[in-house]
C-alpha cells in the first residue's frame, strides 16, 4: 500500500488524506495507518489542517513527498541586480 501512496502523491502532488482514502479505495483508517509509518521513515511530509469548504470545516492531514519541494514562484527573485550598464545618465 505504500508504494501505491507514494505513486499517487507523485502523480497528484499535495493531498489531504480523505481525498487520497476516498481516490485509492482504502479505509480511512488503513491509509492513516500508513501516512504514519511513511511520515516516521521520512518518506512523506505531513501536517494538520483545517480548511472551509462553502462553509463546512473540514479537518484533516495534508500530505506531500518529502523529496518533492513545491515549485518556486514566477518572477523576479529577491536579490536579483539589474546590469550597471542598463543604466542610463540623465543630465
Amino acid at each position: 500500500m505504500s508504494e501505491a501512496i507514494i505513486g499517487f502523491l507523485r502523480s497528484n502532488g499535495e493531498q489531504l488524506d480523505v481525498d487520497m482514502a476516498e481516490a485509492l479505495g482504502i479505509p480511512l483508517a488503513e491509509l492513516r495507518d500508513s501516512i504514519a509509518q511513511l511520515a516516521a521513515a521520512g518518506d512523506l511530509i505531513c501536517c494538520k489542517v483545517t480548511r472551509f469548504i462553502d462553509g463546512r470545516k473540514i479537518e484533516g492531514t495534508s500530505c506531500r513527498l518529502s523529496c518533492d519541494p513545491p515549485t518556486p514562484s514566477r518572477g523576479r527573485k529577491p536579490g536579483v541586480k539589474k546590469d550597471d550598464d542598463a543604466e542610463a545618465i540623465i543630465y
